[in-house]
């Protein structure tokens, strides 16, 4: 366990002025649990379709709260969308584009585009959610991946009182006590899990230290950041998971990897006991709860077998169609009582604005965030006054074979913006009638091309984002 050093100059004037301008709260604060997992795709659960994942509590989850049926992470891989989770801004505007070590080792060469350059910490200069919430008066735990930089840059510093086991890599050695070994030819450790016992399960861990977190917050209102490492490579299942799982899968079934779904059935055990334990607490009248992932499934391969499968969705993490960034999300809220679904496309970059005006903490400069409040869509009143949002996302990279590329959704329409070293290539689709994202537009509706890329190019130019050059020393073939 960490406790928060003394904050920086900045961080510390920050937080002076948050407070000055935050109301005091009612006789009743709202907390917040902010569950995070890790790689699960929007077809991961039971209730979503998956033929051999087990997940009763987050189906039961779905099914009793609110549920966003067209949600997005806000990029492709994890560490730009929990930028955008922490900040409420674009991952474009903070130039967190790829994952933290990557970026901190900076882009690699050798291919046709130089890759854009991207930041591996998250800014000190950030006011984060844990900030906002901490300004107003509350407890603020960190349990679980981080990923968002290095020491000067892990949660203590972002403004939680409390860190366990955040660090700047993106997925432990083994899921195992003691937590440490050999993964991506690195050792890696998972600190301040001490007094583990043998055969420890990692995600058990931590949901018993965000239980006793909050056992411990008292009176005091509490906002718990808990993200599980689970179920992100390496596959690493309770054995007897494992078997279970591996003796019901047949010729059939479309999700085949007995190690990933016993992660998926832990990540679902751990939800279950935050659930319950709030229910037995009666915090469950004044919590609200949130479920979330950070990017889409893994589709490609772990030590010879697929990780996940997407279907109906289009490819996986890593790309911006969408089974790289949809997810599953749902709420539950005190005094929402009514089940129902929300098909708004909405984005983790949402979050921050909805969590503080559902909890009625101030947000001083909502001009600075990129985000907006869901508060209306929660209470099943008009939203964005009925007109189509645009969704703004950039992956300036290469992953597994993709290219550096740009999208835009906008009411039912999807752009997608390759940068090749020969210009600009596009895709569009109509998700409404093509949810596959299998019949490409782009070369029937030109004019509908050009505004949507003009309009995604203008909005990229004003958040300052980075973008992929032509690489000069780029190989070419004698024509």
């Amino acid at each position: 366990m960490k406790i928060k050093p003394l904050p920086s100059s900045l961080s510390f004037l920050c937080a002076l002025l948050l407070g000055s301008l935050t109301p005091v709260h009612g006789a009743d604060p709202l907390n917040v649990v902010l569950i995070v997992a890790d790689d699960l795709g929007a077809h991961d659960l039971n209730t979503h379709g998956s033929d051999l994942h087990e997940t009763p509590h987050l189906d039961g989850f779905a099914a009793s709260g609110i549920e966003f049926t067209s949600a997005y992470a806000a990029a492709p891989i994890c560490t730009p969308t929990r930028a955008s989770i922490m900040t409420g801004k674009n991952p474009a505007r903070l130039r967190m584009t790829i994952w933290s070590e990557h970026a901190l080792r900076g882009p690699k060469l050798g291919k046709p585009m130089i890759p854009a350059e991207s930041e591996g910490n998250l800014p000190l200069e950030e006011i984060t959610l844990a900030e906002h919430f901490k300004a107003a008066g509350y407890h603020t735990f960190h349990v679980g991946k981080w990923h968002l930089g290095e020491a000067r840059s892990f949660p203590e510093v972002h403004g939680f009182d409390v860190n366990i086991a955040g660090h700047h890599w993106g997925a432990p050695a083994t899921f195992f006590a003691p937590y440490k070994g050999e993964v991506y030819n690195e050792m890696r450790y998972t600190p301040d899990l001490h007094g583990w016992k043998e055969g420890e399960y990692l995600p058990d861990r931590l949901t018993t230290e965000a239980i006793n977190l909050m056992e411990n917050a008292g009176d005091t209102p509490f906002f718990l950041n808990l993200c599980f490492f689970v179920p992100h490579v390496p596959i690493d299942g309770k054995p007897a998971y494992v078997d279970d799982f591996a003796a019901r899968i047949g010729p059939d079934n479309r999700h085949r990897n007995p190690g990933y779904a016993a992660m998926v059935k832990s990540l679902d055990d751990g939800v279950g006991r935050i659930l319950a334990w709030l229910k037995k607490s009666g915090k469950d009248q004044n919590t609200i709860v949130v479920f979330v992932s950070d990017n889409g499934g893994v589709t490609g391969e772990w030590e010879g077998e697929t990780v996940t499968d997407n279907t109906p969705l289009r490819s996986g993490k890593g790309t911006l169609y969408e089974g790289g960034v949809r997810i599953p999300w749902f709420m539950q809220i005190p005094g929402i009582n009514t089940p129902h679904k929300v098909d708004t496309p909405v984005t983790t970059t949402d979050l921050l604005s909805t969590l503080l005006d559902l909890t009625e903490v101030d947000h001083p400069d909502q001009s600075a965030s990129d985000g907006t409040s869901l508060k209306p869509l929660l209470y099943q009143k008009e939203f964005n006054q009925g007109k189509p949002r645009s969704l703004v996302f950039h992956y300036p990279h290469y992953y597994r074979g993709t290219t550096p590329v740009s999208a835009l959704r906008k009411g039912d329409l999807k752009l997608l913006q390759y940068y090749d070293p020969d210009g600009l290539r596009f895709e569009l689709y109509d998700l409404a009638k093509d949810p596959t994202e299998s019949h490409d537009l782009s070369a029937q509706r030109g004019k509908i091309v050009q505004d949507m890329s003009s309009e995604l190019t203008s909005s990229l130019w004003e958040m300052s984002a980075n973008f992929p050059s032509r690489n000069p020393d780029y190989p070419v073939e004698d024509q």
